[in-house]
């Protein structure tokens, strides 16, 4: 500490930056309950999605994929549209432009390592994005962006855990499961809806 008129002062080492706050506090995952997975389906604007879970927390958010294709379910899921209720209407606020965070009870099943990556994208603001390098380095892995890459492409819950926030360390859009138009229209809504407040 140096002192100066009698004020204190914290000095740095001159190569030393103070570090970022982080972007705020991640999401708690919960581990899916045992039982059947139950499902429902809505469309959006960017397609037909599919969410399913336990019946209490929501376990994914599918879009049909790049090709379009309708997927199969497994034959013990059930169809049952109740669970969900709250997590539609809060995907038609958010699509309306009117909803910029979810909150939602969330159970997806990963490894340790996608647990962690897929609850730091839920740091990345909305109408933000983020690199796949700066997300290594968040969670203390600096040289694993590729790691985090790849746990990005096996998230469950899309649009819900922003994995379409993520590009490339050159602003380039890179993958994404649901395909580049849906991502670009995914960050283009978020941008309108960030600009006009």
């Amino acid at each position: 500490m140096s002192t100066e008129q009698g004020v204190e002062q914290e000095m740095l080492p001159l190569d030393v930056e103070p570090k970022a706050p982080p972007r705020r506090a991640t999401v708690e995952f919960r581990a899916p309950r045992p039982g059947p997975t139950r499902y429902t389906m809505m469309g959006s604007p960017v397609g037909e999605l599919v969410l399913f879970g336990d019946g209490e927390a929501l376990g994914g958010v599918l879009t049909a994929g790049k090709d379009d294709r309708t997927r199969g379910f497994p034959k013990d899921w059930v169809s049952d549209p109740e669970p969900f209720t709250e997590a539609v209407r809060q995907l038609e606020a958010y699509f309306a432009g009117e909803l910029r965070e979810f909150d939602l009870p969330l159970a997806p099943a990963g490894t340790e390592w996608q647990l962690r990556v897929w609850a730091a994208l839920t740091t990345i603001p909305h109408g933000e994005t983020a690199s796949y390098g700066e997300l290594a380095a968040e969670l203390g892995r600096p040289t694993a962006s590729r790691a985090v890459g790849m746990a990005n492409g096996r998230n469950p819950i899309s649009i819900i855990v922003p994995c379409h926030r993520v590009i490339g360390a050159d602003g380039s859009l890179t993958g994404y499961a649901g395909g580049l138009d849906r991502k670009q229209f995914l960050l283009g809504l978020e941008r309108r809806v960030s600009d006009a407040r």
